[in-house]
């Protein structure tokens, strides 16, 4: 449909993937390099910057892979949510799908009987065929990358500085996909449009009484209930240091987008200080 095509062209010239002429820019030449969509592949550029490529790889290859998480059979409901916690991480679920890409690794890595890693997904509730596709999908991003001779950090997941590079990294794509709790009783109102969502049932934020007021999610399913899936959360001043003005000056009036525009404001003089320091 023509409005799609537009649309999909208005995303790739806010991720700075196309010229003044309409053409692939340089940047976007490199993204199309990777099979994955355009914000997971600016995401992944923008961690070169950031120096968290090694997590990036993880979160890109586990979103792109079939969802590992099992609908757990009648009457085991609350056992799968207890041993999914153990992967939870307070970051959000981007997080904890590193966390649980790492375990499934370490238990594919102990010598022990053939089957190891199957009987371990069976334990946890997870799909051992969907973590073992993402497997694959990451070692075929690293060959990209070094094919094209891009800069692999090295993997430093857990400290502080890396929460935060990975969320800088993912928001350079995905800044698109905000949204925030407009009552906090996680009716998620997306920016870009008016549309209430809820955590989906797998995120590491659902039954817990922590509620992040503003989050970064993968994806928006109209089928499964209006949810957003793989959320995590993000803060309004790192929302308003790295959206590109152009996108936010777009986008439609709300509330969250005049308290956004208030940090704006508040972080502008800062702004300016540093650049005369310059």
């Amino acid at each position: 449909a023509p409005e799609s095509l537009m649309q999909a062209l208005e995303d790739l010239d806010y991720l700075a993937a196309l010229d003044n002429n309409g053409n692939l820019s340089e940047f976007g030449i490199i993204m199309s390099e990777f099979p994955l969509d355009p914000q997971l592949s600016k995401s992944l550029l923008a961690s070169c910057e950031f120096e968290c490529v090694d997590e990036m790889l993880t979160i890109a290859a586990m979103v792109t892979a079939p969802s590992c998480f099992l609908h757990a059979p009648p009457g085991t409901e609350e056992i799968a949510r207890t041993r999914w916690r153990r992967f939870s991480h307070p970051a959000g679920d981007h997080f904890t799908l590193i966390n649980l890409f790492n375990a499934f690794k370490a238990a594919s890595a102990t010598p022990t009987e053939p089957g190891n890693n199957e009987k371990w997904c069976r334990d946890y509730f997870l799909s051992s065929s969907a973590l073992s596709m993402a497997e694959m999908i990451r070692a075929e991003l690293v060959e990209i990358m070094k094919r094209i001779e891009l800069p692999i950090s090295e993997p430093d997941f857990g400290s502080e500085e890396n929460l935060l590079n990975i969320k800088k990294a993912l928001l350079s794509g995905y800044f698109m996909h905000i949204a925030r709790d407009v009552d906090g009783s996680g009716n998620y109102l997306m920016l870009t449009h008016k549309q209430v969502a809820q955590l989906h049932p797998f995120s590491s934020y659902y039954h817990t009484r922590r509620i992040p007021e503003w989050v970064l999610f993968h994806e928006f399913s109209i089928s499964e209930g209006n949810s957003i899936r793989v959320v995590s959360e993000i803060s309004p001043h790192l929302i308003a240091e790295l959206v590109p003005q152009y996108y936010f000056s777009n986008l439609p009036p709300s509330e969250s987008k005049d308290i956004l525009q208030g940090v704006i404001n508040h972080l502008a003089p800062v702004s300016a200080r540093k650049e005369e320091q310059k």
